[in-house]
């Protein structure tokens, strides 16, 4: 395991500059670091599937200054935008979404309330989620995939790799990740996993669970707190890298 920590601090640090995030080395963080704040940074996670430069192609097109917006105006400006799930009433529908959140609900605070009561991750983003379901009562498959829902049950949940992401741009602090969350220990993150992270953690033995869930992506945490206790998920941004360009035979 030596080698596999020497392979993954040296990625870390040789990838933690800004022009690792360019168009041609697409990653969603791009544009939300352009964006700077946790609503439209909350877009850009939750649309963030699909092939990077796909991702970062369509963010590019979405006008971010209507989550200030009034509705009509969403609705007028976003009519013929759509991203493979979601149809133009669905993206329609998560701006005035993000609009109603950030009207009534500060989202560091909502996050940090339910967080600091058991230090708990989980505990912090159905909280988020909670709010984000209140405020629009709108429903179709493409909107509901975009949100996600209340995680139940650890070991019965897919990995909410979008929304583990954000979290990891908020609370963490580096020359990639943006640090706007106040108060959140980043040991206490879970890795966003994806596809990239779980083939290369099985392929480099960090893994052993063979199913793409939450529980595969709490026990990979656990594993890279033998590395970093204090900051496990320092390691996503290299592994996702590693098998992005390929780095390894999977």
């Amino acid at each position: 395991m030596n080698s596999i920590k020497q392979l993954l601090d040296t990625e870390v640090n040789n990838r933690n500059h800004k022009d690792e995030l360019s168009y041609d080395r697409a990653d969603p963080l791009l544009i939300a670091r352009r964006l700077h704040e946790p609503y439209g940074a909350l877009l850009c996670a939750l649309y963030a599937y699909g092939k990077a430069t796909n991702i970062v192609k369509f963010l590019d097109t979405l006008p971010f200054e209507l989550i200030d917006a009034d509705e009509d105006s969403i609705r007028k400006s976003l009519s013929k935008h759509y991203y493979r799930f979601q149809k133009p009433e669905d993206v329609i529908q998560s701006f005035i979404t993000l609009r109603r959140v950030k009207l009534h609900v500060n989202i560091q605070e909502c996050f940090y309330d339910a967080y600091k009561k058991e230090e708990s991750i989980i505990d912090a983003l159905n909280a988020i989620i909670e709010n984000i379901l209140t405020c629009n009562s709108y429903s179709s498959h493409g909107y509901n995939f975009l949100f996600g829902k209340e995680i139940k049950k650890l070991k019965s949940n897919a990995p909410m790799k979008r929304w583990m992401m954000y979290l990891r741009w908020m609370v963490r602090k580096d020359e990639l990740d943006m640090g706007l969350f106040d108060g959140i220990d980043k040991k206490d993150l879970i890795i966003p996993l994806d596809t990239h992270t779980f083939n290369v953690s099985k392929k480099l033995g960090l893994l052993k669970r063979k199913t793409y869930d939450l529980q595969a992506a709490y026990e990979l945490t656990c594993k890279l707190k033998e590395f970093d206790p204090l900051d496990p998920v320092k390691y996503d941004f290299a592994l996702y890298r590693i098998g992005q360009e390929s780095m390894i035979d999977l």
